[in-house]
Order: C-alpha cells, then structure tokens, then sequence
C-alpha cells in the first residue's frame, strides 16, 4: 500500500523538545527546567469568570472574530500599553494562542514557494508553521556574541525577488534576548526598502525586566506592515485557557478571519471570558508574576555563570541559555546524560536552530527551590564533564 502522508509533512523535522519529556516522565524525582510554560496558577478571579461563563451554560460558539467585549478590552490593552488604536471590529482577531495566528497569518499572506525570513534561534515552531502554510523558511543567524540579536545587514543578506515577510519572535524563546530599538529600526528599513511584511510574536511582551517592551507596530512607517501576535498564556498564567489575539491591517486581518473561520469557528469562550476579566483586572497579577521571575532569574544565570557555564543575561521571557561548550558535549548528549545522571530536565539548543547548538534553554518558569536544587546536580554534572583549560 502506497503512504499517504504528504510529502510536505514528511519533510517537517519533529520537535527537538518533546523526547526529554518523554524520558523524564518515566524517572521519579526529576526536576524539569524544560517545559516553558508558567508554574503559577491562573489567577483565582480570572479564573473564576471562566467558571461563571460554564456553570451559567455560556459554552456556545462565540462571533468568529471572538466577543466583541475582549475585541474592545484587546484594543483598550494595546492603546494603554503603546499607544496604539485599532479598530476592535476590524483589525483584531481572537485565536486559539499565538499557534494559530502564526499560522493563519503565514497563510494569509503567502503564495506557494514564497520566503519568509526566520530569526533563529527560535521556537520550534516557527520554521515549521512557514512551510506548512506553502511558503519557504530562510533562516536567519543570530550569536550569543551579539546577545542574540538580528542586524538589519544579516536580513538583507538573505533576501531575493521571492522573499515575502520578515517573522521574528522577541522577547525569545529560547535565549530569552530582547531585541534593542536601534535593531528593531534596522529591521524596519529593511522591511520599507524591500515592501516585506513583519510578522511579530511577541507573546512575552510583558515579561521583560529591563526597560520595556516596543511594539514593532510602532516604529515609523511599520503600523501598515506589521502583524503583531500576542495572548494570554505567558503574561497571564493562562497557558491552557487557549486565547491569543492577532492586531494587524485590515486587510491582511480580513484574510486571517476568513482561514479562521473554516479552520477554528472560535477560541473557547470560557477562555474568551477570562481573558476579558485578565486585561481588565489582571495588571497586579502580572506585575506579582514578572517581578518573582525576575527573582529567579537572577538566581539561575548567577548559577550557570558561577559554574563555569557562561549565561549571557535574558532581558525578557522566562529562559536562560548557557553555553556548553566547557563539557565538549553537544546540546542533546549534555541533555540526556543531565536527565539520566542527575534528573534535571532542559532543552538542547539545537532544537532551536543551527546556532542553538553549543546550548541548552533552561526554563525558569519553576519555584526558586527548585531551580536551586537542580543548579547544585548541574553543578556536580559540569564538575564531571568539564574539560581542562587549554594554557598558552
């Protein structure tokens, strides 16, 4: 019998992620800095509005664009956070997370074959979503030596008459790098020189621990051709709520919408409800939740540092991104022999692209306890696999 998977789904390189969960949930006590997503709750009054939406049999399908209330309280959040106005009715559209929206965006806007700029290292996704949606990833370097940031020259080196759009993902997951204005800018001429459109993930927006965070719709000339994905799960707690939020053109919105409508119908509306009562209400919890992962990351990158596991600093999102290069092991074997030896869960770099070799992303996203402990296995781990400096 013939295979009848696609090709195009043949090709698609599997998560690097997922095997060391799959390991780590047959060990006991392991302690995983690998799953990126918050350990808080979500809060007990956001939460308690998605409860009322079910017991009160609010579990119908809401407008395909999502409730009218979250379209205006999403317009209101932005307008607040950036000074930004879009029209609720026809430049915001609700999604099942960030996941979704990359995708219908990616389909919105390519034809076939059409490139699409990838900033590596970056979630594993992202590669994935642009070839899934017909178009061509071309991916893009960034270094630990420039703090993991793209440069308008590194972009323009990969152009050609095919490209399409720019998509980028700041604050990163897995460095956890924020990207600095001046590149942002460079990012944006590129954009206006070449007629690309920018598609944003910036679903951490609002962990970020220094300064804060710009909205890339902001920068001159790039509100037209921007579009800009954010959500629930990170900021709010909400991971499994399933509730991101799309703010671009109308015209490009319109596109999205109508992918939506044969692909999702809705986001949950319990999730919807929520989301309503966490961009209303929700600002103390996030600032409660930023500044305790602040606290740990301080902790964990003074660990990895201390043991000789050079971390630059993350400015925003909840990883770090030692080097591993002291072990002279590769980010999977320095993966699963930490697993095995000393039950500490993380991610190799390589997961994330050509350039995340040489690393792994470490998830602080758990209790301060907890990173403690599983800084002292690390610690005794690189003690064992350290090689001798090399003298002159």
């Amino acid at each position: 019998m013939r295979s009848f998977v696609s090709q195009s789904i043949q090709n698609l390189r599997p998560s690097g992620i997922r095997r060391y969960f799959d390991i780590a949930a047959t060990m006991d006590n392991v302690i995983s800095l690998g799953i990126g997503e918050p350990d808080f709750a979500t809060p007990a009054h956001i939460a308690a509005v998605g409860a009322a939406c079910l017991n009160e049999g609010r579990t119908a399908y809401t407008a395909n664009a999502g409730m009218l209330e979250l379209r205006q309280a999403i317009a209101q959040y932005v307008e607040r956070l950036y000074g930004l106005h879009y029209d609720p009715a026809e430049q915001i559209l609700v999604t099942v997370g960030v996941s979704e929206a990359m995708f219908i965006a990616l389909k919105a806007i390519l034809n076939p074959g059409e490139e699409v700029l990838v900033v590596e290292p970056c979630f594993v996704a992202n590669a994935a979503a642009v070839e899934m949606a017909g178009g061509v990833a071309v991916t893009v370097d960034t270094y630990a030596e420039d703090d993991f940031q793209i440069t308008g020259a590194s972009l323009e080196a990969k152009i050609t008459p095919r490209t399409k759009a720019i998509l980028i993902s700041y604050p990163s997951n897995p460095t956890g790098a924020v990207l600095s204005r001046q590149n942002m800018l460079q990012i944006a001429a590129v954009a206006e020189k070449y007629d690309l459109m920018v598609i944003s993930d910036e679903i951490y927006e609002r962990l970020v621990y220094r300064g804060a965070h710009t909205n890339f719709a902001t920068l001159p000339g790039m509100y037209e051709r921007t579009i800009v994905m954010s959500g629930m799960s990170e900021s709010f707690a909400m991971t499994g709520w399933r509730v991101g939020y799309v703010t671009a053109p109308a015209e490009v919105l319109d596109a999205m919408r109508k992918i939506h409508q044969y692909l999702i119908m809705s986001a949950p509306t319990m999730g919807q409800a929520a989301a309503v009562e966490a961009l209303l209400h929700g600002e103390e919890d996030v600032e409660a939740m930023r500044a305790e992962y602040d606290r740990r990351r301080r902790l964990i990158v003074d660990g990895f540092n201390d043991m000789g596991l050079h971390c630059f600093e993350p400015g925003g999102a909840f990883y770090a991104f030692p080097n591993i290069s002291i072990t002279g092991l590769t980010s999977a074997e320095f993966c699963e022999r930490l697993l095995l030896e000393e039950q500490v869960a993380v991610v190799p770099g390589s997961a994330f692209g050509r350039t995340g070799e040489g690393f792994v992303r470490a998830c602080y996203a758990t209790s301060y306890n907890n990173i403690e402990i599983a800084l002292e296995r690390m610690a005794r781990f690189v003690q064992r696999y350290a090689m001798p400096a090399v003298t002159a």
